[in-house]
């Protein structure tokens, strides 16, 4: 290779590099969100929901200028095999990540409208809960991005369950306070959408993770069906690279 090729590359992955870093500075701030907003919440802090309402502009100016990074380096650099699955990986994590944010902006508007309505001690315990799981789930699929895990990525849809239970309880706890009068109607639908937003960020968390996967090996969770869509028009039998049993 040339010593202009080999200035070329080494230029290249030092932009690569640089991209990553950026995503896991937008995956930092994105993660931020939910203690502090979470915290606005139980605390009925007005100002602090405005400050995290106005802070989701900076987040989308990043989100921005990624997603238009990630573009320029693909026309110009035409990436191959998994230098292209690391770049399409970031454009995906940046949508994933905004989209988890803005999910924090619609907790600190909800905080807003139920401003002076009183929570129940087992609401406001269940709602620290998934506001816990929910950031740590964001923490692991970064981590997986940042450590390039596929193991853990997989594994962020079986942590996930704890989320989606807490979702459950939540609504069990909600009708069980608006039975009782402690809680109106109107407050229960917000309390059940702000629950709703942290299992949105849990399920986007697992589409990172789903996303990790694909950038580590090539392979998406979407392939299996493509796969049993062609062995049912050959009339074959379900596969899946590896012999794994997809009904485990």
């Amino acid at each position: 290779m040339s010593t202009d090729g080999t200035e070329q590359r080494v230029t290249w992955h030092r932009e690569l590099d640089g991209l990553s870093a950026d995503v896991l500075r937008l995956g930092a701030m994105t993660c931020e969100t939910v203690p502090r907003g979470t915290d606005v919440l139980l605390t009925g802090d007005l100002d602090g929901a405005q400050t995290l309402i106005e802070l989701d502009d900076e987040i989308d100016a990043l989100s921005v200028d990624l997603e238009e990074r990630c573009w320029s380096i693909i026309v110009r650099q035409a990436p191959k095999a998994g230098e292209l699955r690391r770049v399409v990986t970031v454009i995906k994590l940046i949508a994933e990540l905004e989209r988890s944010a803005d999910l924090m902006v619609n907790v600190c508007k909800a905080t807003r409208r139920m401003y002076g309505s009183p929570m129940t001690p087992k609401i406001r315990g269940i709602l620290s809960s998934m506001s816990a799981e929910a950031h740590q789930l964001l923490r692991f699929s970064l981590d997986a991005f940042a450590d390039e895990n596929a193991g853990l990525g997989r594994a962020l849809g079986d942590i996930d369950d704890r989320l989606d239970q807490l979702n459950r309880d939540m609504v069990e706890a909600i009708f069980e306070g608006n039975g009782t009068g402690d809680i109106d109607l109107a407050v229960a639908v917000q309390l059940a959408l702000v629950a709703r937003y942290y299992e949105r960020i849990g399920d986007h968390a697992v589409n990172i993770g789903e996303r990790v996967t694909y950038m580590v090996t090539g392979w998406l969770p979407e392939h299996n069906g493509a796969m049993r869509a062609a062995g049912a028009g050959r009339g074959e039998t379900d596969a899946e690279p590896g012999g794994v049993d997809e009904t485990s």
